[in-house]
């Protein structure tokens, strides 16, 4: 199984929103170009596997998914939403520490579990 995947605009909903339904999705908003992501990229892509799928890695090509970028917001690369249950929870900007990262990672995982225990109840937004 993949736990981490390419998604462009016409599949956003399905890549990211829906699947978030099932477990937590990060989406790692980037460019070729950009430094940091260059390096934020592969580390997340390595935890998504360590994870085994207790989290979902959507990655975004922004200079070819310009609307994914402007919906959110970004003002800067690399740019990571964690969404839960349809919902953004959280995010950062640019490469972090890897502890800062399992922290992230952990609290999308516990607020997707929260969510679950309580009935499906829509998460707190960010």
């Amino acid at each position: 199984m993949k736990f981490s995947y390419d998604v462009e605009e016409a599949r956003f909903e399905e890549l990211v929103v829906a699947r978030s339904h099932d477990a937590p999705v990060l989406v790692d908003i980037g460019a070729e170009w950009c430094s940091p992501c260059r390096v934020l990229t592969p580390r997340l892509e390595a935890l998504a596997a360590r994870y085994a799928g207790r989290f979902l890695l959507a990655k975004v090509d922004a200079d070819e998914n310009m609307r994914i970028a402007g919906r959110h917001g970004v003002r800067g690369f690399p740019t990571v939403v964690a969404y839960v249950r349809g919902v953004e929870v959280g995010r950062f900007n640019s490469n972090q520490t890897e502890s800062f990262l399992r922290g992230f990672i952990d609290d999308a995982i516990g607020r997707h579990a929260a969510t679950d225990e309580a009935n499906g109840a829509a998460p707190q937004p960010a």
